[in-house]
């Protein structure tokens, strides 16, 4: 049921205006049950199935790729609690930042989606980083919300 939710919501962003990246972060909350409750394994899982079939239904295939490319964070999350925080923000920024400019260099060069070639033909290397710069502190955000979602899950699990 949460993959069929996770594709709902992916689905949903193709066909709002300007809620890609809005929508990939919320379909990602819908492992936080599955990490909670059956583990990070599972939770791959459902990552994969949902990736698999919102690249083959959805109709924005950038939306599909940034999950596909992004998804996969809430199960891998846990495991990086252990690592000291300075250390962990930057591994994570990393991780991002990996995963941006291989999604990106795949759709450019590879998949040649028109609009956002279009779109990337515009920037400059400087406005590029810029929104590298400001993607990483959104993820940082997003992974504060994510903390607090998955804490407020297991209180109400616990208290329910």
């Amino acid at each position: 049921m949460m993959a069929a939710l996770t594709v709902v919501i992916l689905c949903l962003g193709g066909m709002i205006p300007l809620a890609t990246f809005a929508c990939a972060m919320l379909a990602m909350l819908c492992l936080i049950p599955a990490v909670c409750e059956y583990g990070a394994g599972t939770a791959a899982l459902l990552y994969a199935a949902a990736s698999i079939l919102a690249l083959l239904l959805g109709p924005d295939k950038e939306l599909a790729l940034l999950y596909a490319f992004l998804g996969w964070y809430p199960a891998l999350r846990p495991r990086l609690g252990g690592i000291p925080r300075p250390v962990r923000w930057l591994v994570k920024c990393g991780l991002f930042s990996a995963a941006m400019a291989v999604m990106y260099a795949l759709i450019l060069r590879l998949f040649r989606l028109g609009a956002v070639v279009e779109e990337f033909a515009g920037y400059s290397t400087a406005m590029i980083l810029g929104l590298l710069v400001l993607g990483n502190v959104t993820f940082l955000a997003f992974d504060q919300a994510l903390a607090r979602l998955t804490a407020l899950y297991q209180k109400r699990r616990k208290t329910g």
